[in-house]
Formats: structure tokens, sequence, C-alpha cells
């Protein structure tokens, strides 16, 4: 079993930043892909920023520029790192990890979520 860990969610005003953290624990062998989702109010889940074990990244046309996703391999965490932050950027946001345990088995994990809103 992998569990996903999410925090530093919070309440911003708009054009602050904020730093979300998934820490991944349990017996993992590689971790292909990192991603980020958020899901606001009556809105269906979407994929705000992805990166994989090569280190390419991919993020929706609404953070280009402002966000930034990494990871630090040695403590199995991705981070997202959330710049002038508007207030469409509220919702809450998901962590999802993908990849190996030790035992060769595929793993897709999903954070708790942890909300974010940006006031104006």
């Amino acid at each position: 079993q992998v569990q996903l860990v999410e925090s530093g969610g919070g309440l911003v005003q708009a054009g602050g930043s904020l730093r979300l953290s998934c820490a991944a624990s349990g017996s993992i062998r590689s971790i292909n892909t990192m991603a980020w989702y958020r899901q606001a109010p009556g809105k269906q889940r979407e994929l705000v920023a992805t990166l994989t074990s090569g280190g390419n990244t991919n993020y929706a046309d609404s953070v280009k520029g402002r966000f930034t996703i990494s990871r630090d391999n040695a403590k199995n965490t991705v981070f997202l790192q959330m710049n002038s932050l508007k207030p469409e950027d509220t919702a809450v946001y998901y962590c999802n990890l993908a990849g190996y345990r030790m035992s060769l088995n595929w793993f897709d994990s999903w954070g708790q979520g942890t909300q974010v809103t940006v006031s104006s």
C-alpha cells in the first residue's frame, strides 16, 4: 500500500503564493509520474501539472508561468509551487503518484486533497 499525505493548502489573497507538498510512504521501488489535479466546486477534476521520472513537465494553460511542479526523489515527495494566485485557482488540490512497488506491482495512488482558497 502506497499512501500519500498532502499539506500546504490554505487561504491566501490574490497575488500571493502557496507551496503544496505530497509525501509518499510505503514499499516504493520507483515513481514514474507525479501529478497535481484540482477540483473546484461544481466542476470536474482537472489536470494542473505533471512531472515524469525523466524530468519532463507539463502544465495546464491556465497555470503556465505561475505554477511549478518539482520533486525530492530521496523523500518521495512532490511539490507544487503556486505563485501569482488568482481567485479562479480556488479548488481542492489532489496529488497523484504512479509507479512500482518493491514487489514490482504497479501502484496509482491519490492524496486526500488539500483546500486552496484565493480571496480577491
